[in-house]
């Protein structure tokens, strides 16, 4: 009689450090399964890859005896005989799950060699599933069966360190449910905590529990139906609203009127922008009832390792105590034995790599993603050899003492980043253009170039400098370009006022009869600086911003345009201007000439009365800030959101794009010592003293130059100096040793680095900084 076969869902999920064949390229690798020699399923091919994440399930029959055998192939020589084999394991299925009780296991292998020389490195990591088998049938498929969650929230105080979740503004709430629909269910949506993975090991157990509570109770209600899950647990569906619950609803005639609990309203109001580090699974708290002992009993597992207690959720759902950690787990430490630690710790890695890869992209070079003992993930950054809790592809974390609105900033930032419209395309963009004539050179470049190529990695190169762009070169180009495209000059922008120097659309530019294809260029390059996170040296009015967010202007958005017309206007609201003899018109100079504009048809026949006045001020504004500019504002707009979706800016207000667009001008000169690293020098060297002391006498011009000469630009991240960027990811500013005492400091953008020699007096140092802030210009290699 033949073996009785069963359904496996197989997972590829991913290979980690496979062998490079090749000095100048990587392999395009996947797999090839094979089941018993019969059956045959492929994954996709990746492109350039030593570690792919594919992720891909198929379904196969298999039998107790039955072998599978994954073989790692690279795509581009597949076909060549001989040719493209990057290693092989084979899985005997019993030895890792019972194929009649089924379960789920993750299996991690190291690959082999077939029958050739050829070296072989690596691992592969899949997973098994096969659905639960009870009383020796195989369960029917569940249409809305509850999804597992990830594991719960620690308390208060835990190692695990989670950020604070604040109260979002109501552009953000829209930007956290455009994140969370990622994590959705596309079937049915669960009412309260849905079960976690468990081991194959404990089915049995909980089966047996599950089948005592199945026949107690009364009937249920109308449209309720008992379900039990692949491990044995009761659960229930409620097809009157497709949702599903650990909970027996009451036996009425009517489905019960589904209210949320605090755990799951706690549940909801946890739910953050992506990777902000907050669970949206229910906290274990107080709430839940300690089991008592080590809640040994009744289990075939042993007792608890010391240090850890079972508790239940009010759902009556167990979870566990670490203690020693301060944590909590909805995995029983007693089953962690009968795992391998490694082969599921590097599993779990290249998950959340592959998923955090797809929103965030690759990590920068010289950094590498681990998990501790407790399955906490942190970063080790190769190059300095430190290692952080914190993405570098993120903002860094904030002090407890910084305000509100950063955090709401900060929030909103790692959700637009995570966006797939935000990252960028594989391959360089290459602009060459002279500092002499930056601006024609720059139009010529941009407009050319398609929006697919210019969120390539940008390579900037100045005309007759040998300077390579590592991030330096690219920031000084923009610090550059925005003093010449923002140059009144140009009449393509204007100062709002005689006393400041915010910017704003030039109403009269019509006098350049390009002067709309060079707003599309200003636009792209705006939209351009964005997207390769760099800043623009340019303010801009209020309501500037406000019209890239479609938001309505208002009174108080002209006292930065024009303070004169600000003032006219708030008196004629709070004053009679019954015997004034205003109408609906508006005086426009247009150079040296009076024309009158009517703000209405046959504005020039309507009186402006008190019943009517505040429909003159209206449209004064609307006349002032939008209708003047509009084709100017239009032309801008064409070219900035081909590189930023309008959906995905409008999630900040105009405070926030404010810092998007140009970071922080003001410099904190503590916050730049605090996160200054040394390289030769440490911060009690009087070399070192000396720096500080000449940089805190400066002005804050001066300093805005050293800044501009040791990074490429001006400004700095909202964050501050501990969010300084350099070619590839985070790069602190540095002072290094180097030089001989009679040269002249030198700068490495890319890398926000001074060289600075060690000077024997304070004269010298201050002397020969000024000279290379002042006269140094471009760029060159050493």
């Amino acid at each position: 009689m033949s073996e009785a076969t069963r359904k496996l869902k197989v997972t590829v999920l991913a290979a980690d450090n496979l062998y490079k064949r090749e000095l100048f390229r990587m392999p395009d690798p996947f797999v090839v399964l094979t089941v018993d020699g019969a059956q045959t399923k492929t994954t996709k091919a990746l492109k350039r890859t030593l570690s792919p994440y594919w992720n891909e399930s198929f379904e196969v029959q298999v039998k107790p005896t039955s072998v599978i055998t994954a073989q790692v192939f690279d795509q581009r020589k597949f076909k060549k005989r001989g040719q493209g084999f990057l290693g092989v394991i084979n899985v005997q299925i019993s030895q890792h799950i019972n194929v009649q009780a089924g379960g789920e296991t993750m299996v991690t292998q190291d690959l082999k060699n077939s029958n050739n020389s050829d070296p072989v490195q690596g691992r592969l990591v899949m997973q098994f599933n096969i659905a639960a088998d009870r009383n020796g049938t195989p369960l029917p498929t569940a249409s809305a069966s509850p999804s597992p969650p990830p594991p719960p929230r620690a308390q208060a105080g835990s190692v695990s360190r989670n950020h604070t979740a604040s109260s979002l503004s109501s552009a953000s709430v829209g930007a956290v449910a455009a994140a969370a629909t990622t994590a959705a269910t596309a079937t049915a949506s669960t009412t309260a905590a849905a079960p976690p993975p468990a081991s194959a090991s404990s089915a049995s157990a909980a089966r047996a529990n599950a089948q005592n509570t199945t026949t107690s109770g009364d009937a249920l209600p109308q449209g309720w139906e008992q379900r039990i899950d692949h491990l044995g647990r009761v659960y229930y569906v409620d097809h009157n609203t497709r949702t599903t619950t650990w909970r027996r609803p009451q036996a009425s005639g009517n489905a019960p009127a589904i209210e949320p609990s605090d755990t799951e309203r706690q549940q909801h109001m946890n739910r953050t922008l992506p990777d902000t580090g907050n669970s949206s699974t229910p906290s274990a708290t107080g709430r839940a009832t300690p089991s008592g002992g080590t809640a040994s009993s009744g289990s075939s597992l042993g007792p608890l390792p010391s240090g850890w207690e079972q508790r239940f959720t009010p759902e009556g759902r167990p979870y566990f105590v670490n203690h020693i950690a301060r944590t909590t787990t909805w995995d029983d430490p007693r089953m962690r034995g009968n795992q391998a630690p490694n082969g599921n710790r590097a599993a779990a890695v290249a998950g959340i790599a592959g998923q955090t890869a797809s929103r965030l992209g690759p990590l920068p070079s010289g950094w590498e993603m681990r998990l501790t003992a407790q399955g906490r993930v942190y970063f080790v950054d190769h190059n300095t050899k430190t290692t952080t809790w914190d993405d570098p592809r993120l903002p860094s974390n904030l002090d407890q003492n910084v305000p509100q609105y950063k955090r709401d900033f900060r929030r909103k930032y790692i959700y637009f980043r995570s966006q797939a419209a935000m990252r960028p395309v594989p391959g360089q963009c290459h602009i060459k253009v002279s500092r002499d004539n930056i601006i024609e050179h720059s139009y010529n470049e941009i407009m050319r170039l398609s929006v697919t190529e210019l969120k390539k990695r940008l390579m900037i190169k100045f005309d007759g400098e040998d300077g390579l762009d590592y991030g330096g070169v690219s920031r000084e180009f923009f610090f550059l370009l925005s003093h010449e495209m923002f140059n009144p000059q140009y009449c393509l922008f204007e100062y709002s006022a005689h006393d400041t120097y915010t910017l704003q659309i030039n109403p009269h530019s019509g006098i350049n009869p390009e002067h709309l294809n060079y707003f599309r260029f200003i636009g792209r390059t705006m939209g351009l600086a964005i997207f390769h996170r760099r800043f623009l040296d340019a303010f801009f009015t209020s309501s500037f911003y406000k019209m890239i967010l479609k938001k309505p202007v208002t009174l108080e958005d002209m006292q930065s345009v024009d303070a004169d017309i600000y003032r006219s206007l708030k008196w004629t609201l709070e004053n009679d201007i019954s015997d004034m003899g205003f109408t609906f018109t508006v005086d426009d100079d247009r150079f040296g000439e009076r024309v009158e504009v009517e703000l209405k048809p046959g504005g020039k026949d309507i009186d402006v009365t008190e019943e009517n006045k505040e429909e003159f001020v209206n449209l004064s504004i609307q006349y002032r800030v939008c209708d003047r500019i509009k084709e100017q504002f239009e032309a801008f707009q064409a070219g900035f959101h081909e590189l930023i979706p309008e959906d995905l800016i409008q999630v900040f207000d105009e405070r926030e794009l404010e810092l998007l667009i140009g970071g922080l001008a003001e410099i904190d000169m503590d916050d730049w010592k605090k996160h200054t690293d040394y390289r030769g020098y440490t911060e009690s060297d009087q070399v070192v003293q000396w720096f500080w002391k000449f940089v805190g006498e400066m002005d804050s011009e001066h300093q805005t130059r050293l800044l501009q000469f040791t990074t490429g630009t001006s400004r700095i991240p909202v964050n501050g100096f501990k969010d300084l960027q350099g070619s590839d990811g985070p790069r602190r500013f540095t002072i290094e040793k180097s030089g001989d005492i009679v040269a002249l400091p030198k700068s490495h953008t890319c890398f926000n680095r001074i060289d600075l020699p060690p000077y024997t007096d304070y004269n010298t140092l201050a002397s020969k900084l000024t000279l290379a802030i002042e006269n140094t210009v471009g760029f060159a290699q050493e």
